[in-house]
């Protein structure tokens, strides 16, 4: 990091900060401050909605995705066209027409107070959680790799962002959503661009794209019906559109994005943008993966990305074990350069199996790097998916641009994390405080509380972070906590909208059994007793909870 670096980085987030807090000082009602006054256009509507999903999780550990496994995972997010236009027919009109704060004022008019308040404090569980890990995940690894002590930077990223939250509400964050979203899109161009430009004079990005082909990391679309395969068409078609239908339909982050829209047509736009634009924006991201493992086909790749891992076993009694791996890791390089010249040349598929057995040798090789770090110590994470891009921006970028990628890695991580603690007060204002203990009090009151409990969810989300544990992926991560949770979520406004036969009692209940018997599923699959792919646990736990409120309303007395 050189001093223009620093630059960069702290002009561009002090702005976003700053801007944040001049365009939203003195919101003094709660239609100001929760619904942002109601005057949000599409295209603000639809950069927030992605800006909310589009967390540094995914500008870190997408890119490190497709380095690994390839283009596949772009197949999680098929289902969110779908998701998009279902809840643009069907939820926005319904909250539209009942003008509710939050998603889950609509489930105690139809079914009663305790079903609205159990949805709610499931959100609140799995957001609260979500909010301290989009935190963690780009502290632990920018203070892996930079030095930086992490608690700092857990508190440093969490107290920007209350900041601006606790100051403006809604209004703020879709302010200084637009603006993060501009930062972030920029500085994944000039990344992509840059990586073409570094590639040898007569690698092309046509031929760079035969380099990734040959290498197995094109294979966009995965028809099987395999459940080994965590991501193919069909559990992005079917779990994929289960997940952003609860995510992006009962989830308060997302839904008080669109419920500041000035009018039904605004946010019915801003929704359809962002299914239109999602697709096309996480195949471009995962493209930025796979050119950066085109790139390090030319340039020597670490045999683990992660530099504390390394540096765990160097000095350790494995040391010269891991030695002799990199010794192996640096006679496959040279090999697969040779085989790489020589398949651009002629074309010959005897080429292409080669450099499939060749990139399948590197694999054992850091697969066996992974289990001397392991041994040298346990506690050290192995996994370095996480670790690959920033690698990359730090080692290769020039001056200045290194300031702003990292600058579009804190900006993901305050967007995301801004909405999630706008939601988690306004959830916990709404559905919880004002409706079960402080009903009669004025707007300001409301505005002081709702302040106060963003402050709350922020010093909590610091703290989560403070003490989390990296994952496989973090990004999967943060897709396991919602899948836990969004089925049954999802289940319940199913069963308001369109099941009038079931009642509050048989929803209720019936929702609190199916949370038990999704954890129950996710610790089987864990241990291997079943195959169920935590993408399904959406559509399962949708089901679920659906056929058990049914039973339960059948052995009820019909009410008069």
């Amino acid at each position: 990091m050189q001093l223009l670096d620093w630059i960069v980085l702290s002009v561009t987030l002090l702005f976003i900060v700053g801007y944040g807090v001049y365009q939203t000082r003195g919101s003094k009602n709660v239609q100001d401050y929760i619904r942002g006054g109601n005057t949000a256009k599409w295209w603000t509507i639809g950069l927030s909605v992605m800006a909310t999903q589009a967390s540094a999780i995914t500008f870190l550990s997408t890119p490190g995705q497709a380095f690994h496994d390839g283009m596949g995972f772009v197949q999680f997010y098929f289902g969110v066209p779908i998701a998009m236009v279902i809840i643009c027919l069907v939820f926005i009109p319904i909250y539209h027409r009942l003008k509710v704060y939050t998603a889950y004022e609509y489930l105690e008019g139809r079914f009663d107070l305790k079903t609205r308040s159990l949805a709610a404090i499931l959100f609140l569980v799995q957001r609260g959680l979500a909010a301290g890990i989009t935190i963690f995940a780009p502290a632990i690894i920018l203070s892996a790799v930079l030095g930086w002590n992490l608690t700092l930077l857990n508190i440093i990223i969490g107290v920007m962002v209350i900041i601006y939250t606790v100051s403006g509400g809604t209004k703020a964050v879709n302010v200084t959503q637009k603006h993060q979203m501009m930062v972030i899109f920029a500085g994944m161009f000039i990344a992509f661009c840059l990586i073409l430009n570094y590639l040898p004079d007569d690698i092309t990005f046509s031929k760079a794209l035969d380099i990734a082909g040959a290498s197995g990391k094109m294979e966009v679309l995965d028809f099987s019906f395999n459940l080994d395969n965590r991501y193919t068409f069909w559990s992005g078609i079917i779990g994929g559109s289960f997940l952003a239908l609860s995510y992006f339909g009962t989830d308060q982050s997302q839904v008080q994005r669109y419920l500041t829209g000035s009018s039904i047509k605004e946010m019915r736009i801003g929704l359809l943008f962002n299914g239109l634009l999602k697709v096309p924006m996480q195949f471009f991201i995962l493209l930025v993966g796979v050119m950066v493992f085109v790139f390090f086909q030319f340039a020597r790749s670490p045999l683990n990305f992660n530099p504390s891992a390394t540096e765990t076993v160097m000095n350790s009694e494995y040391a010269e074990e891991y030695q002799e791996l990199e010794r192996e890791h640096e006679k496959t390089f040279k090999d697969k350069q040779l085989l790489i010249t020589e398949y651009l040349k002629n074309g010959d598929d005897t080429y292409k199996q080669e450099i499939a057995i060749a990139n399948g040798i590197d694999k054992e090789n850091r697969e066996a790097a992974k289990e001397l770090i392991t041994k040298a110590n346990a506690d050290v994470e192995t996994n370095d998916k996480d670790y690959v891009f920033i690698h990359f921006i730090l080692n290769f970028l020039p001056k200045g641009l290194i300031g702003l990628l990292l600058a579009v890695i804190l900006s993901a991580a305050m967007s995301s994390t801004a909405s999630e603690l706008n939601a988690l007060a306004s959830t916990t204002t709404i559905d919880l405080y004002k409706r079960n203990l402080r009903r009669e009090e004025s707007d300001e009151h409301f505005v002081k509380a709702t302040r106060w409990f963003t402050f709350g969810w922020g010093i909590l989300a610091i703290i989560v972070a403070s003490v989390a544990n990296l994952f496989d992926n973090l990004i999967q991560l943060v897709n396991i906590i919602g899948s836990l949770f969004y089925g049954n979520v999802l289940g319940i406004f199913l069963l308001a909208f369109f099941f009038k036969y079931v009642r509050g009692n048989a929803v209720f209940v019936a929702a609190l059994i199916t949370q038990f018997i999704i954890f129950g599923l996710y610790a089987l699959n864990e241990y291997d007793i079943i195959n169920l792919p935590y993408l399904w646990l959406n559509f399962v736990g949708c089901i679920i909870v659906v056929v058990i409120a049914f039973l339960i309303q059948s052995f009820q007395p019909k009410s008069t």
